[in-house]
């Protein structure tokens, strides 16, 4: 009896092998090539969150260097004689200013130490430019200081005396060249004459920026950003468009023109998670839509900027009293209009010249604009309608996007989406931060889409573990979800991936796509999918099936295909979500005669345990790695791996 028990447990085990090793027939057909693949697929979505922008992508590298934060020396330590003013500014809308006098005594010290973003890095021989507003007062001229740049264990490692020649505001600069590599060092300014001395907009910024450029972005990060190969670029938020109240919502108006004269703006970010309490967060809209735009330019991505729609952020205020009236929405509607002008309009237009002014005479050539980020209830559309009106009477070629709420389902998402058609917005915002289940279950969302309703703009998403960690598997869920955004791209039209940055030691939200600290940054496995999601997006979609069927979690494997008729390329996705290898061949058919595969293909595999993550000590962790195989006339005959998502270049000619 125990013999024939064995002899039936075998048989069993090997039926089982056998079953988990049996090869998987796909079938590509190349002859029907499906919806074009919009150029915005793939983008990013940008706000500022996580010390994202001040402290992050703005490369300044001091804090509150204008003295306007609600305590004026947040971020300051003073010694000696040291006075905030306000008398006298050169900059009406950043009005307050430091007056460094004599202390009383040969022996004391006048001057300010910044602390910078969580400290101020610093690289090697790498040299930082210092720039400051400044005049002699008392018509005592001429004044000098010392700037020096200071290690984390207090010794001054860099410094140079800067003249003040006049007793008129004017700007002045030095360069500094670090020794050696500091992460948290401070910056420190010496009162070196009998005073008294006036400071204004202190600003240190390394002199090695993307583009090169004075008031520019931190290099690593905005590289980063250019090497994922976005189609779009949201901006600038999320919720800080809508703001705690609406006196501190994102106003795009307030961060152009000279950035001496822009004013601050409390970040909704700063007090949101009393567990997550950041006080000096703030935005000094440094990196304003100007510069955003220009992102976007540099990046080759449509710009898609996101408005206020006369409603503050309705998880923090509840009642109509707390939002702009539908009948007083008129400031508000002609900030949206005068925003596609600043962007699109000739330099003879009040704010095209503006950003004529501003170094940039030729258009930015917009053409998308949001209106609301995640409203909800009657509210939104009522306000919604009054914008859309305006603009497609002014600006028709403009395409609009509108919101299905903050939810992927339920009671405001059901209500949303015929709001949306009803209005004809162009695309609907939808956003989902969810389990990894969850998106693997959503694999084929979109299969049953209305298509001919408005198209689906995937705004923000993000596989959340339940560590809220960028570990591979948030990465590979997204992968396998993103197999049927691809599939259904005659449906969605933009996706992106949010948040995008994160201060390791300065963050409110995770996961996100990109983490630093002052010197360094990590490019997370989600990170990796969007890159080769960015990289082989293709012209146009072609049906992957097996059985008949799309590849939508069967055996664990998730697909999609592409042909990139431009490339002159085959692109197969395979995503598998088993920890079994899947022997697969894929099979192209129906390919016309003139059509010659090349042997060679490229496989790009990207693999890694469940709970692995790339961190700044461990940055290459988890990376996409690049082999080829061959093809057996017109069949691909290969393993996935297990836990993996795998890219399948075919070349050909025609």
């Amino acid at each position: 009896m125990k013999k024939t028990l064995s002899i039936m447990v075998v048989i069993c085990l090997a039926g089982s092998i056998s079953a988990q090793q049996q090869t998987m027939d796909l079938v590509v057909n190349v002859k029907k090539q499906g919806a074009p693949i919009q150029s915005t697929m793939y983008g990013l979505f940008f706000e500022d969150i996580n010390f994202g922008a001040d402290g992050g992508l703005y490369a300044e590298l001091i804090k509150n260097r204008s003295f306007e934060f609600p305590q004026s020396l947040m971020g300051w330590n003073s010694f000696g004689k040291v006075e905030v003013r306000s008398d006298g500014a050169p900059f009406e809308r950043n009005p307050h200013y430091v007056r460094l006098s004599y202390s009383g005594h040969a022996h004391k010290h006048t001057g300010l130490e910044n602390e910078g973003f969580r400290g101020i890095g610093l690289k090697k021989d790498e040299t930082y430019r210092f720039s400051v507003w400044a005049r002699s007062a008392a018509n005592k001229a001429p004044q000098k200081i010392r700037v020096e740049l200071v290690d984390a264990a207090n010794n001054p490692i860099e410094g140079k005396e800067l003249e003040i020649t006049s007793g008129d505001w004017k700007k002045y600069e030095v360069i500094l060249t670090a020794p050696k590599e500091e992460s948290h060092a401070t910056l420190r300014i010496f009162l070196t004459s009998e005073g008294p001395l006036d400071l204004e907009h202190i600003s240190l910024f390394p002199t090695d920026t993307w583009k090169g450029r004075d008031n520019g972005l931190r290099k690593d990060l905005a590289t980063a950003l250019d090497e994922l190969n976005p189609g779009l670029f949201r901006f600038p938020g999320g919720c800080i468009i809508e703001g705690t109240d609406l006196e501190t919502r994102y106003d795009w108006k307030k961060s152009v023109g000279p950035v001496e004269n822009r004013p601050l703006n409390e970040n909704r970010w700063h007090y949101t998670f009393a567990h997550r309490l950041y006080p000096d967060y703030f935005q000094t809209y440094g990196m304003g839509f100007y510069e955003l735009f220009l992102l976007s330019e540099d990046m080759g991505a449509e710009p898609l900027p996101v408005v206020n729609v006369g409603l503050a952020c309705q998880y923090q205020n509840d009642g109509e009293h707390c939002h702009v009236p539908v009948g007083e929405l008129g400031d508000y509607i002609q900030d949206a209009l005068d925003l596609i002008e600043f962007a699109n309009g000739a330099t003879s237009t009040q704010w095209g010249k503006v950003r004529a002014e501003m170094g940039h005479p030729e258009p930015f050539n917009m053409k998308f604009i949001g209106i609301g980020n995640e409203q909800w209830g009657p509210e939104y559309p009522a306000r919604l309608e009054k914008f859309i009106e305006a603009i497609r009477a002014k600006y028709p070629e403009i395409k609009i996007i509108g919101s299905s709420g903050p939810q992927a389902e339920g009671k405001d998402f059901e209500y949303l989406w015929p709001e949306m058609k009803r209005l004809k917005v162009d695309l609907v915002d939808e956003h989902y931060y969810r389990p990894p289940q969850w998106f693997l279950d959503n694999a084929a969302r979109y299969d049953s889409y209305d298509r001919k309703g408005p198209k689906v703009f995937a705004g923000e998403y993000a596989s959340h573990h339940k560590t809220r960690a960028n570990n591979f598997e948030s990465a590979l869920t997204e992968a396998s979800f993103m197999t049927g955004l691809e599939r259904n791209a005659d449906v969605v039209h933009m996706a992106t991936y949010a948040p995008l940055l994160a201060h390791v030691d300065a963050w409110q939200w995770r996961p996100d796509l990109i983490w630093f600290d002052n010197l360094r940054m990590v490019r997370t496995p989600n990170y990796y999918v969007q890159k080769l999601y960015g990289h082989h997006a293709g012209t146009n979609v072609l049906p992957l099936t097996w059985n008949q069927a799309p590849l939508t979690g069967q055996q664990g494997l998730y697909g999609s295909a592409v042909i990139d008729t431009k490339k002159k390329e085959i692109i197969v996705k395979l995503s598998n979500t088993s920890q079994e290898n899947r022997p697969i061949v894929v099979s192209l058919e129906g390919m016309k005669k003139k059509m010659q595969l090349r042997p060679e293909v490229e496989t790009i595999l990207l693999q890694g345990g469940q709970d692995e993550e790339n961190r700044l000590d461990t940055p290459d962790a988890i990376v996409p790695v690049s082999s080829t195989t061959t093809l057996n006339g017109s069949k691909l005959s290969t393993d996935v791996k297990p836990y993996s998502f795998n890219l399948f270049v075919i070349g050909y000619t025609d």
